[in-house]
């Protein structure tokens, strides 16, 4: 892989880049510091960034009854599962942020188990990790598990769909050796 590329695949960004993407991306650079490579990444097709962006902030940023953490916590679980170090050195860093608790982080990436959650993150997480090993496997008791743990019928909705993209970026990211920003490694630790 080369250094000026976010991937082990020769995509480099469109350049220049079209004015609202560019907006976009001093936007994340103001914000965060920096701008994700998995933007980079999607970056050599406009439509392909902008669909990928569009599903990725509904998901993870729009109004849900699951509070942005919640979100990275599927995030980061469905990541470890699927070994995807990409989104686990990304999404880890957001659930340090999000959380204050650096510990947390740690234990969501190794064995989400051994953290000390409640019962509606526990119902949550399990879930995820049932759709990520075996979806099929899934039946109106673990649908009735999240009920019973507080969760509403569009919450479930939303776990799912936030559990099932992080199944696909995962794949993609592993299959094109995607690399997380050195930044991630050092926040909220």
């Amino acid at each position: 892989m080369t250094d000026d590329l976010p991937t082990a695949l020769n995509l480099p960004m469109v350049d220049p880049l079209p004015e609202a993407t560019q907006k976009y991306f001093d936007v994340c650079q103001d914000k965060l510091g920096l701008i994700p490579n998995v933007l980079k990444a999607y970056a050599f097709d406009i439509q392909k960034l902008d669909v990928f962006t569009a599903m990725y902030n509904d998901l993870m940023l729009a109004d849900s009854g699951l509070t942005k953490l919640e979100r990275e916590m599927i995030a980061v679980v469905v990541s470890s599962i699927n070994r995807c170090f990409y989104c686990l050195t990304a999404h880890g860093a957001a659930v340090r942020e999000l959380s204050g608790d650096p510990k947390l982080g740690e234990m969501l990436v190794m064995n989400w188990r051994v953290a000390d959650l409640n019962h509606r993150q526990r119902a949550m997480l399990s879930f995820a990790e049932k759709m990520t090993k075996a979806s099929f496997e899934i039946a109106e008791y673990d649908r009735e598990a999240l009920r019973d743990a507080g969760f509403s019928e569009r919450d479930i909705w939303d776990i799912a769909n936030v559990t099932g993209f992080f199944n696909m970026t995962n794949r993609v990211a592993s299959a094109t050796d995607m690399r997380p920003n050195d930044e991630y490694h050092a926040q909220a630790r």
